[in-house]
């Protein structure tokens, strides 16, 4: 028996339009933001939930928390019914949500874990042992004593992670958990969720829109459009069937680089600078790179990353959506 599943998840909200001229009231509109998802998560598995917005990731993410509930379908988390057990339910989850915090704003956060330990009523023994693996893990000790509006958006993140840790949950949800972040926070943000998934056998489900997060996370990956489960399955399988296009511009210190690319690639001079797309399927990055760099002295390189709205674009026209 899988730790989550879901089958036949279905949410509808009702949007109010914009009322028109003549007209005395508003007229309503039915949004399906899930329309029949179903899936199992196995119990310490790291899982990355992908999709453009209005995909229905978030809305999934607050039924499993139990903040919504579906018109229909089931969903169970380690037995329980998130939206019927959630009082007993929350005890086992942590949730972070990225653009809001469960933190008071004007107290120091160290005021601001001693109420989630009251809250989740945790043994005095075991929150201290907690809290110094947490502190020790994410670097807190430094900004322990500042109120949390003092704190820079990583070290708040940071903070809020180890407010939903606290009580040591058997699942984590992250709603786009490194939003905004500079590449050193994401990079240590990565570092602990692999440390804590390891370390704790802690599930986590992550909605994100940075490719990077997904490949340095996640072992499996599902994709969401339009309410619509579209993926489930491996990075590199999604990548292969649909980031067939990469695009690479590179500058060299020479006017006539030496420069012979294999069959199939496309190469577009503009000024000074050289424009290549190549598949990555056919052709490794890894490789592409290597062939540049032995045509000559490079000045300056840039690699389009993987994108997410890319992938999804490509799924829709291939399913039609």
């Amino acid at each position: 028996m899988s730790y989550i599943e879901v089958e036949n998840l279905r949410k509808t909200f009702t949007v109010r339009k914009k009322r028109e001229a003549g007209k005395l009231f508003r007229e309503k509109e039915i949004v399906e933001a899930l329309k029949g998802i179903s899936f199992t998560v196995d119990k310490g598995e790291l899982v990355g939930y992908i999709g453009p917005n209005g995909a229905g990731k978030s809305t999934t993410v607050k039924i499993l928390s139990g903040i919504l509930t579906p018109e229909s379908g089931r969903a169970e988390v380690g037995g329980r019914v998130p939206w019927k057990d959630r009082k007993e339910y929350v005890r086992h989850i942590g949730v972070v949500f990225g653009q809001r915090s469960q933190l008071w704003w004007d107290v120091p956060i160290i005021d601001s874990f001693s109420l989630l330990k009251d809250i989740y009523r945790i043994p005095e023994k075991d929150y201290l042992n907690r809290l110094q693996e947490l502190t020790d893990a994410l670097q807190l000790k430094s900004f322990m004593r500042k109120p949390l509006r003092l704190l820079s958006l990583g070290q708040k993140m940071r903070a809020e992670l180890c407010g939903s840790l606290l009580h040591s949950p058997e699942l984590l949800f992250l709603d786009e958990p490194t939003i905004g972040l500079d590449a050193v926070s994401k990079l240590a943000l990565r570092d602990f969720l692999k440390w804590e998934n390891k370390e704790h056998g802690t599930t986590i489900m992550l909605t994100t829109h940075d490719m990077e997060d997904i490949s340095a996370l996640c072992s499996r990956v599902m994709v969401l459009g339009h309410g619509q489960k579209l993926f489930d399955g491996k990075l590199p399988e999604l990548l292969e069937r649909f980031d067939t296009v990469r695009t690479v511009v590179v500058k060299y210190n020479t006017e006539n680089p030496k420069l012979v690319l294999p069959a199939g690639v496309v190469k577009d001079k503009k000024d000074d600078e050289i424009h290549i797309t190549y598949s990555p399927v056919d052709i490794p990055t890894a490789d592409m790179l290597a062939i540049l760099q032995n045509a000559g002295t490079i000045s300056e390189m840039t690699l389009q990353s993987e994108n997410i709205d890319h992938l999804i674009a490509a799924m829709y026209k291939e399913m039609d959506l």
